[in-house]
């Protein structure tokens, strides 16, 4: 049966991770073979994988899997549905590519570190966020929830003999282990209201939960997962962890681990939380508190429009494409929040659009940014630097990798026909509707200012990635590392060519992943994604109806085809044959060298003069002079960007836990008398309590 058949695909997927991680570690004085057969497990782990996800949307059905009791209070078990089996295609889909890119960068460890170890805990990390969405219980999936944040700090720390390195870790775990925090309090409230930790029977009381009471556990896994997710101002650990992690760990991190949040959001507020409001009619729409869909819209609008502007003022690339990541999250929650308002007002086809952009967007900001990072990588394993200032004209020496950074440029830019055009258009396009469908006054304010932002954001991010590839790939080396680089091994470019074509195809023809983002989208909002008949579903969107239709980038893509050459013929034409020659370009009777180029600090400083009340600087001119006062000898200038929310938010805060803490210390005062003195208070209280 072809249920049985999906069932094996998923053991067959987690045992080849197991695996891979015991092979790569058990042949890691081998180094060639452990980076081999280790990521060829997690290719064949990520092959089954697809296979398995793409069982439950052809059955339709549940996939099912009881495993062993090991503890009397709960049940391990893997219940796979629709909303799982896509975020299982998600992660299959980025590892299989990644795990390709991985056999070629990992060579640059060779020698240096264990690579042993570090592709044994690629392997757990991936079976991690495996578990993490297929988990049928809460407690299975806290228990992988930690895995992953525990694996995933080692691979960040891997390089820790840089003290930034063990900085980024050192803050990666506090933030994440807080988040875990408020998501075991949500389950446990979960618990008490179910009496079980099985999502089945979180699922079935969800509808009889009063308001006061979902809003708690709404506000809690808001906190626990935006943490995870990125969203400003919960940010601070994803600009640090994600630049010093491996640049195939940061492929992942960044493309699919991130999406983990989003999945157990969804999980909690849609599939949950939501269900009344979907099973219960008109009447029913108040389960979902209207306030909850505005928060979203504020948190997102703030993220999106805060974390490109940040990733625009950035030098080091991976911390450019870390802050884009936050921008990102921040459009795909935009989405969510539209949702939640649609369903509030009972209108389930429109939510229908709004969850298909978040749920697409995310889709292919797994894409794109997995390829972007794969870039950086490579620019890293040539350069040994991250810094784009000492950077400059490797598109003559890695012409295969600027044309695969290009790509995914241009797709995160959100420019057609590239995938990162259709999430945010249907994004703009639900946050449009929301503004004249709904009779709520502060939606109408807020949808138009979240889709503004929305259109801002791709203004900027266009602006920062032409500063990303331009002053990293084009006009001279600024340093001698990049006039030393070579293209990098042929794994590593196939990687990127794939994720690169993938970046077309998803843009192109958005109607063949709707077929199966319809399974999810019904599961959630209560009616799926309205679309045409025939050829036309395949190469266009009709979101609700006939004469409210999605631009076709499939259309643009053809006019493309047929304008561009055309117009270069008829220019041909009329201007006939001349003759060309090939000379130096005018450079104003000087001597053109790499320090005469405009810098990334020059090149952004228009837009940090514009919003200068938002972005803080800290400026440094220092001047040396030889003989002449006059004349200086050197100048040297340095701007940091100041972090608002770690000075102005987490360093006060550190503070006062630190007074608190100097406070208590005072209690424990080494006197046994004083111990039992607190115990027999703490009984009295419980007493009194009890009683």
């Amino acid at each position: 049966m072809l249920m049985d058949w999906g069932e094996g695909m998923f053991w067959l997927s987690g045992v080849m991770y197991v695996l891979g991680a015991v092979l790569a570690l058990g042949l890691q004085k081998q180094e060639r073979a452990s980076n081999f057969i280790g990521h060829g497990c997690t290719g064949l782990g990520a092959l089954f994988g697809i296979g398995s996800g793409m069982s439950v949307w052809l059955t339709g059905r549940q996939l099912s899997i009881t495993l062993p009791k090991l503890v009397p209070f709960a049940n391990f078990s893997i219940a796979l549905d629709h909303l799982g089996a896509f975020f299982l295609l998600v992660i299959s889909l980025a590892t299989l590519v990644v795990s390709v890119y991985a056999t070629g960068y990992v060579t640059e460890y060779y020698g240096k570190k264990n690579v042993g170890y570090l592709n044994s805990l690629f392997n757990l990390f991936i079976l991690s966020m495996v578990l993490v969405v297929s988990a049928g219980n809460a407690f299975m999936f806290l228990l992988a929830w930690e895995i992953m944040s525990l694996v995933s700090y080692f691979l960040v720390t891997f390089e820790h003999e840089e003290a930034q390195v063990r900085s980024a870790g050192f803050i990666y775990v506090i933030m994440t282990h807080i988040g875990t925090a408020f998501i075991i309090l949500a389950f446990l409230l979960l618990y008490k209201a179910s009496g079980t930790f099985d999502f089945s029977g979180y699922r079935a009381v969800g509808a009889t939960l009063p308001t006061a009471f979902k809003s708690l556990i709404f506000l809690l896994v808001l906190v626990g997962f935006g943490t995870k997710a990125g969203l400003i101002p919960l940010h601070i650990w994803l600009p640090r962890a994600h630049p010093v992690a491996p640049s195939h760990v940061s492929a992942l991190m960044s493309g699919v681990m991130i999406k983990t949040a989003v999945y157990g959001f969804l999980r909690v507020v849609l599939d949950i939380l939501g269900d009344q409001a979907l099973q219960g009619g008109p009447q029913a729409v108040a389960a979902i508190p209207a306030w909850w869909g505005i928060t979203l819209l504020i948190l997102g609008t703030v993220s999106a429009v805060l974390g490109v502007m940040y990733a625009l003022m950035e030098q080091d690339i991976k911390r450019l494409l870390a802050f884009s990541s936050v921008e990102n999250m921040g459009i795909i929650f935009i989405g969510i929040g539209a949702t939640l308002l649609f369903m509030v007002h009972g209108q389930r086809a429109l939510a229908a659009v709004a969850l298909f952009a978040s749920l697409y967007h995310l889709l292919n900001h797994s894409v794109f940014k997995s390829l972007l990072f794969m870039g950086a990588g490579s620019i890293l394993y040539a350069t040994h630097t991250r810094n784009m200032e000492k950077l400059g004209g490797l598109i003559r020496y890695m012409p295969q990798t600027a044309f695969f950074f290009l790509i995914g440029s241009l797709a995160v830019s959100a420019l057609p026909p590239f995938n990162g055009f259709i999430g945010e258009w249907l994004t703009i396009q639900a946050l449009l509707l929301l503004s004249v469908k709904l009779p709520h006054s502060m939606v109408s304010v807020l949808a138009p200012l979240a889709g503004t932002a929305v259109a801002l954001t791709g203004a900027l991010v266009a602006g920062g990635f032409v500063k990303a590839f331009g002053i990293t790939f084009l006009a001279m080396p600024r340093s001698e590392k990049p006039a030393k680089a070579h293209e990098v091994p042929a794994a590593m470019r196939i990687a990127m060519g794939i994720m690169a074509v993938l970046c077309l195809v998803l843009g192109v023809t958005p109607g063949l992943v709707s077929r199966f983002l319809n399974s999810v989208v019904g599961q959630l909002a209560g009616v799926g994604l309205a679309t045409g008949s025939g050829l036309e579903s395949w190469i266009m969107l009709t979101p609700v109806r006939d004469g409210l239709s999605s631009l076709s980038t499939l259309t643009v893509l053809v006019a493309m085809a047929v304008i561009i050459p055309g117009a270069w013929l008829a220019l041909r034409v009329l201007a006939g044959k001349t003759s060309r020659r090939v000379d130096e370009t005018w450079g104003c009777g000087v001597t053109l060298e790499p320090r005469m180029e405009y810098t990334g600090t020059s090149f952004s400083k228009p837009v940090r003069i514009i919003f200068k009340k938002l972005l803080e600087f800290d400026r440094k001119v220092e001047t040396s002079y030889d003989t002449w006062s006059y004349f200086p000898k050197k100048i040297t200038y340095r701007a940091e960007h100041k972090p608002f929310f770690e000075s102005r938010v987490y360093e006060p805060l550190t503070k006062l836990s630190l007074v608190l803490a100097n406070l208590i210390r005072r209690v424990q005062t080494g006197s046994i008398h004083s111990y039992l003195a607190y115990i027999l208070v703490t009984l009295v209280v419980l007493l009194a309590f009890a009683r």
